[in-house]
Order: structure tokens, then C-alpha cells, then sequence
């Protein structure tokens, strides 16, 4: 289907925990419409497996975009960040396990219940699908957080939601790379940890994020996904900027 028609050196402490097993590559899918993502994600087969479909052009599209990308052959990480009464969220839940997705997230700060709903629904669903709870967004610092009533750090607010989202029966987390190594510490080996913020070595530019670190410091943190956009997408050659940064954190 047509979709443009209808980890440097060893980190020292508090970052470096070891380097995990392997750490997988996904390409934040952002795009400014449908149009150029066929001829995008036909330059990068055979370079990734994952690609991440944000609120953005979900709302733009809707499911028949999802399955469109799908169909190129690649894994799909949609990423809405559902947040509502434990309800709400657990019909949307089941809704969306219907699209040919592997991961789905939603907020943390929507609490156990809502959480646990989510998951009952995904388990009755789709069970194979990666529920991944988003803990503190990645443009957001201490002054953000103090904004909304947050006195805790960036650091801690993150391990609170974590450990929230482990006990409320969730396999994953949504966080910036800098709060991975303490999450490690905290949490089981199996928890899978997806990381925004990403820029690789040389490229200074956070844009909107401002917890960043480059994807080998992200994986020798312990990241188990790196999520990435605008190096490979705004690159002359996307192809040899993905296998980059796979090279990278595979070196």
C-alpha cells in the first residue's frame, strides 16, 4: 500500500551501569505529511526494524496510515501516550490492539488503576503487545515539573513513576537516557526501556528535548531502544545515518 496516497569511552558514575544485551534502533516516523514517508521508509529497509508513529500524524491519518507503514515491513511503535479514566484508557487499549502494532504507550501519571486497566485490556487483546508506560516527558526540567506541582526531581519523579508502572503489570518504560542507569538499579532486568532524547556524537542540537545523551551512552546506561528522528530523517543519506548509529552502539 501506497502510504503517500488517500553508546564515547565507558560512562562514569551516575550513568554507567553496563551495556545490555543489545539495543535496538527506532525511527521516530515524524514526518511533515504521509506523502514523503513511502519514498523515506524505502531508503531505510534493510538498515532498521522499527519505526515510531507519533499523536501527530495518528490524528492526521488515523489507523490506516499504522497499517500502511506496517505493510512496508516494519515493526510499529505508536506512540499517544493515552491518559483518561481507567476505563477510557483500557477500551482504547483494546481498540488500538486490533492495528498491527508492537508497542503502545501511555501516561504513568494516570495512576495504578488506570495502568492495571490498560494492561488487563492489552493481556485480553493482544498479549504479545509491549505496553509502555511514558514517565516525564523529555522537554520537561525542574522548572517544568515545579510548574505542574512537582517538587521532586526529573530523576526521582521518574523512578516513582517507574516503580508505579513495574508493580501496575507493566513490561516497559518511556524515559530520557539520563534517568536510565537509576531505573536499572531499581527495577527487574526484563523492563524494557525506551529512550527519546537521543543525539549522536557530534550533533549538539536538543531542539524541544532537553535531556539528551548521544546512543552509546544511552545504551551503556541500559537502554533496551533508542528512539531517533530528525539526524536520520533531515540526513542526505538516512540509510548510512541509521547504520551509524547502529554501528555506534554496537561499538
Amino acid at each position: 500500500m501506497e502510504i503517500g496516497r488517500d553508546c564515547t569511552e565507558q560512562l562514569s558514575s551516575p550513568y554507567y551501569v553496563s551495556v545490555p544485551p543489545s539495543c535496538d534502533l527506532i525511527l521516530a516516523l515524524d514526518l511533515p505529511d504521509r506523502n514523503a514517508v513511502t519514498p523515506m521508509l524505502r531508503k531505510l529497509h534493510g538498515s532498521l526494524s522499527w519505526v515510531k508513529i507519533g499523536l501527530q500524524m495518528f490524528t492526521a491519518y488515523g489507523p490506516d496510515y499504522v497499517k500502511a507503514v506496517a505493510d512496508e515491513g516494519f515493526k510499529v511503535f505508536l506512540d499517544l501516550k493515552l491518559h483518561d479514566i481507567p476505563n477510557t484508557v483500557a477500551k482504547a487499549v483494546g481498540s488500538l490492539s486490533a492495528l498491527p502494532i508492537d508497542m503502545l504507550t501511555i501516561h504513568t501519571s494516570g495512576g495504578s488503576e488506570m495502568m492495571m486497566r490498560a494492561n488487563q485490556a492489552k493481556e485480553s487483546t493482544k498479549p504479545d503487545l509491549l505496553l509502555l508506560g511514558v514517565t516525564v516527558l523529555t522537554s520537561m526540567d525542574k522548572v517544568g515539573l515545579r510548574e505542574i506541582g512537582v517538587s521532586a526531581s526529573s530523576s526521582d519523579q521518574v523512578t516513582r513513576l517507574g516503580k508505579l508502572a513495574a508493580r501496575s503489570g507493566l513490561k516497559g518504560l518511556v524515559c530520557s537516557p539520563l534517568e536510565v542507569a537509576n531505573l536499572r538499579r531499581e527495577l527487574s532486568a526484563d523492563i524494557q526501556l525506551i529512550t527519546p532524547g537521543i543525539r549522536p556524537a557530534g550533533q549538539s542540537g536538543a531542539d524541544d528535548q532537553k535531556r539528551v545523551m548521544t546512543p552509546r551512552e544511552a545504551a551503556q546506561a541500559g537502554s533496551t531502544h533508542i528512539v531517533v528522528g530528525r539526524p536520520i530523517l533531515q540526513s542526505p543519506d538516512p540509510a548510512e545515518a541509521a547504520r551509524a548509529i547502529l554501528a555506534e552502539l554496537s561499538s
